[in-house]
């Protein structure tokens, strides 16, 4: 009796102590989660515009490696280039009630319904890569991305520079990003603002190319049919210029020579075609963001203030130092 005894009474020790080891934690939990204000592990909820470029897929995977590295829970959505997509994926988030939503706007107009739903929901919005246009900026926290004015200003910039001591007309074709989006409509107000002071400058053809390479050559080809003389080629993304580039050379004319090609963004196959003097510049935009969003979602899942706009830092890369520049390159 005595020994039966001791055994129960150990196995009641041994239980106690296990008990107390489970009551320490969840199983899942680890020290590298990130946990909202409450405690629990950080859900941020991401809208992304869809898979249309290089520079696009090397976002996604930012923001991807970037949540799982800070131990945040990412539910992801693609819009495949569709506002209403993106909104039906945020009132799924606000359902689902995220700590964070996040997202790279397809259009700029449209939005404040859904981001009043989302403020009455009590859950903080971050807007990254594309802005809004809104006249109530309580509807987000902050923005994350580039200055696409700025961008399309460097690109005309270095076209008056190139062509200063050019007589005139500079014929200009222009392929614009997906209509109504904040790149589409900065980098061409940027250029044009650029440009503008020189009368010898001229855009004769402007149109979508919707940021995809299949696009951008099916309208440089039309380009080619209507526009006898063309001297510059300006897209707005790298894509479609390598789009355009084809169709360039299946007319019989020399990218980078008959056709001087201007560019934005900075991916890895442009930098390639800038080697072979396809491409004669190309303006950064940097789609690595993936780190600064994740610890602005930490500050907002806390409730601390973060300043209502930050911009990445970006270059400009004429074709003479494209070749040093590859290597670096990391989309």
């Amino acid at each position: 009796m005595a020994r039966r005894a001791v055994l129960v009474l150990t196995a009641a020790l041994l239980t106690s102590s296990l008990t107390a080891c489970s009551t320490s934690g969840p199983a899942s939990s680890s020290p590298s989660e990130a946990k909202a204000g409450s405690g629990k592990t950080i859900t941020l909820g991401f809208a992304q515009v869809g898979a249309e470029s290089g520079w696009r897929t090397a976002n996604t995977k930012s923001v991807q490696e970037a949540a799982k590295k800070a131990g945040i829970t990412l539910k992801f959505s693609d819009a495949q280039q569709k506002q209403e997509n993106q909104i039906k994926a945020i009132r799924n988030f606000i359902q689902q009630k995220v700590d964070v939503i996040a997202f790279s706007p397809v259009v700029e107009s449209g939005w404040d319904t859904v981001l009043k739903e989302a403020k009455d929901a009590g859950i903080p919005v971050i807007l990254t890569d594309r802005a809004v246009d809104t006249k109530d900026t309580s509807l987000y926290k902050t923005f994350l991305g580039s200055d696409f004015v700025k961008e399309g200003k460097s690109a005309g910039e270095w076209l008056t520079a190139a062509y200063a001591n050019e007589q005139g007309p500079v014929n200009i074709v222009e392929l614009q990003g997906t209509t109504g989006s904040a790149p589409a409509n900065d980098r061409k107000a940027g250029f044009a603002d650029a440009i503008k002071a020189d009368g010898k400058f001229k855009i004769v053809a402007s149109q979508t190319g919707d940021f995809t390479r299949a696009k951008g050559k099916e309208v440089m080809q039309a380009f080619l049919k209507s526009q006898k003389d063309i001297d510059v080629l300006y897209a707005h993304n790298d894509d479609m210029a390598l789009g355009a580039i084809q169709a360039i050379e299946e007319s019989g004319k020399k990218p980078g020579t008959d056709i001087k090609v201007i560019s934005v963004d900075g991916i890895k196959d442009a930098f390639v075609a800038m080697t072979e003097g396809k491409i004669n510049v190309v303006v950064e935009c940097n789609p690595m963001l993936g780190d600064q969003l994740m610890e602005l979602t930490k500050k907002v899942a806390a409730g601390e203030s973060v300043p209502p706009r930050i911009e990445t830092q970006e270059g400009v890369f004429p074709q003479d130092k494209a070749a040093a520049a590859l290597p670096s390159r990391s989309y």
